[in-house]
């Protein structure tokens, strides 16, 4: 998100201090700090200081009243749900706004645990690993609603044909990810549990039975399936899921196995998929699942990795 070069010592701790401020706040993401030798060398007298709170975008009453005016038009809304869901602490949230103006829901890799995939709303990941019921709601609907999901080009593929019959509102804390991959017809810059907050009591209550029922039929003429004649990742993955009742925290490595994590563990919290998502790094998950075994020493913590990614850190374990 930022970077810092400190050249004095003076300087240090107020640069680490501003580093991990920027860090927190917004879209939480790394922050470089370059510190040079000299710097490094010397002496300097540290003065403890208390942290930074986390700052709160308040959203635009304007960019409100548009996003309400779309979402009460709409005849066939479809939320896309991503990783700000969780870090927003959303959940609760997003499934009120759904189930009040009757929106199917799919949600993304990172956005994994932040809406029950047993939810009669719920149509599976979205993108080129995605279920084709949410694939086709996306391609279908008249509104689409990001919420908290930057558009990476996994969901999208063709920029060009993404959600060709849909106005786009986009709610993001990031400001930079507006307009950046998906031009939007509308959005709102701002914490997606505070913005759902101010929308939730203002929105058309309804149902929309057609277009639920399209999607629903959707879901059962395109389910998730595998070969059940042999072994296969998929059944491990799935019996996994029977066997932790779902509460495990699950850490993967990159590849076909985080993809099918992704689609046969049904993850019911946020931060229970821990994951490296678009950063593609292999032998991620075994030092991922150690640290979370230590945040929660009481809790099942599985790591599935492949081989080549094992193959990275073996020697360290």
């Amino acid at each position: 998100k930022y970077a810092f070069i400190v050249e004095d010592v003076e300087e240090l701790a107020p640069t680490i201090r501003r580093a991990f401020e920027i860090a927190r706040s917004g879209r939480p993401g790394p922050v470089l700090v370059d510190i040079t030798k000299d710097a490094t060398a010397k002496m300097a007298e540290y003065e403890p200081m208390t942290p930074v709170k986390r700052d709160n975008i308040k959203p635009d009453e304007k960019d409100i009243e548009y996003a309400l005016s779309l979402i009460n038009k709409s005849k066939k809304p479809f939320i896309y749900l991503g990783g700000g869901a969780g870090i927003s602490g959303a959940e609760n949230e997003a499934r009120e706004f759904a189930v009040k103006i009757d929106a199917p829901l799919c949600d993304t890799l990172m956005g994994k645990g932040a809406f029950n995939p047993t939810d009669d709303l719920y149509t599976g990941m979205v993108g080129m690993h995605g279920t084709k019921a949410s694939n086709m709601g996306v391609s279908e609907c008249d509104l689409l609603i990001a919420m908290g999901a930057r558009f990476s080009d996994r969901v999208i593929g063709n920029a060009k044909k993404f959600a060709p019959k849909a106005k786009i509102l986009h709610i993001d804390i990031d400001d930079a990810e507006i307009n950046k991959n998906i031009r939007t017809t509308a959005s709102i810059v701002g914490d997606l549990k505070n913005v759902l907050n101010e929308l939730i009591p203002l929105v058309r209550e309804r149902k929309n039975p057609e277009w639920r029922a399209h999607i629903d039929e959707l879901k059962k003429r395109y389910p998730l399936k595998y070969d059940k004649n042999k072994l296969t990742c998929q059944y491990l993955i799935e019996t996994l899921d029977k066997i932790t009742d779902s509460k495990a925290i699950v850490t993967t490595d990159v590849g076909q196995h985080q993809m099918w994590t992704a689609q046969y563990y049904r993850f019911r919290q946020p931060r229970q998929f821990i994951t490296s998502g678009g950063l593609g790094t292999m032998g991620y998950g075994l030092g991922a699942a150690i640290g979370a075994k230590v945040g929660r020493p009481d809790e099942t913590v599985v790591n599935i990795g492949g081989d080549g990614c094992f193959r990275m850190n073996m020697n360290e374990l």
